[in-house]
């Protein structure tokens, strides 16, 4: 039996070739977002690809967000639910103004929110339970409390480990939660934080990873 190796080496064809078997699937359930949201850094690639997958012919296309996070490890917290949210610095968030002057909130659209990985699912907890605190409270105050915002998250790949925060139940009993691919705990090497392109794609052909 081979051994799990230290790092897995991603092809920016893999990327593509993840998107689009995700973009089927969302299709197919008849669930076609209306907004993009990337977690800059590592979401903001595959965000930019599934959209094109998503788009069919003669339709506009989808609006993109970029919203930033950055996870700090070193706080001394501990990893209840009730903490977990002061390890996350929100560096950017949504600007509605860039977008069509009619797409004003979040409320009773299909949101799909797009990273990398699903690593300790830090990162992902925070913005999910942040973006759904914003839609409630505009809700609230709108008046609009009876229109549906779904939200599903979509992650290239999950690390197989224990998790240091949740999703909602829902989310993830509904398959609103979608990661392409299901790795070991393994350091994952990115096309886009390469040096040598070429020897990235070498490598990702030889785990198969391209």
């Amino acid at each position: 039996m081979s051994e799990t190796p230290e790092k897995f080496y991603i092809s920016y064809n893999n990327i593509h070739k993840l998107c689009q078997q995700t973009a089927k699937e969302i299709l197919d359930k008849n669930e076609k977002p209306d907004v993009i949201i990337g977690i800059s850094g590592g979401g903001l690639i595959p965000a930019r690809i599934i959209r094109t997958f998503l788009k069919k012919k003669g339709e506009k296309n989808i609006p993109i967000q970029a919203i930033g996070l950055s996870l700090y490890e070193d706080l001394g917290l501990d990893d209840s639910v009730e903490t977990i949210g002061k390890e996350v610095i929100r560096t950017q968030w949504l600007d509605f103004g860039a977008l069509d002057k009619h797409f004003d909130s979040l409320i009773g659209k299909k949101v799909l929110i797009v990273d990398e990985v699903d690593d300790t699912r830090t990162t992902l907890h925070y913005a999910v339970s942040e973006l759904e605190k914003e839609v409630h409270e505009q809700q609230k105050r709108l008046n609009r409390l009876n229109e549906k915002t779904t939200f599903t998250v979509f992650v290239l790949h999950n690390k197989d480990k224990p998790k240091r925060a949740d999703l909602p139940k829902e989310m993830l009993e509904s398959g609103h939660y979608m990661a392409a691919v299901t790795v070991p705990d393994v350091w994952l090497c990115y096309p886009w934080e390469a040096d040598d392109i070429e020897e990235q794609t070498r490598l990702a052909k030889l785990q198969g990873n391209d």
